[in-house]
């Protein structure tokens, strides 16, 4: 598939893909057609690579992360030993993130109550109450 159908088969910008390209995130193959700017040319491959990039970042890691583990994979293809670790790694960040936002959700719920009550009693803090550990 050509640039505009991969972009609207992944929802990214086509800027988004050339910067994919460029940061050696995507490598689509390259057609004959298009005179001294081939033609790039994707895959459903290119798709789930391009799901597991943003996945990657949602989760928190940079570009450069993905990139790595993306040239690895592509060089020596990834063990079953790697990509375990690779897993719980991100398991681990996802399970921080679940701790981070149920905290979030427990403070924001004490000051949206304490606020409709008409701010009775001592407002809920954050630091003083040790409601999260985003510090």
């Amino acid at each position: 598939m050509l640039i505009g159908e991969f972009s609207r088969q992944t929802g990214l910008s086509i800027a988004t893909i050339r910067f994919y390209i460029r940061k050696r995130l995507l490598s689509p193959e390259t057609g004959r057609k298009g005179g001294k700017n081939p033609y790039a040319h994707f895959t459903e491959r290119d798709v789930q690579i391009a799901a597991m990039v943003r996945l990657g970042q949602s989760l928190g890691m940079s570009l450069a992360d993905i990139a790595k583990v993306n040239d690895e994979m592509q060089e020596d293809g990834l063990s079953r030993e790697r990509t375990v670790e690779i897993m719980d790694v991100q398991l681990q960040a996802i399970e921080q993130k679940v701790q981070d936002l149920a905290t979030a959700a427990k403070y924001l719920r004490a000051k949206r109550d304490w606020i409709a009550a008409g701010q009775v009693g001592n407002e809920p803090r954050l630091a003083v109450d040790r409601l999260c550990s985003f510090a």
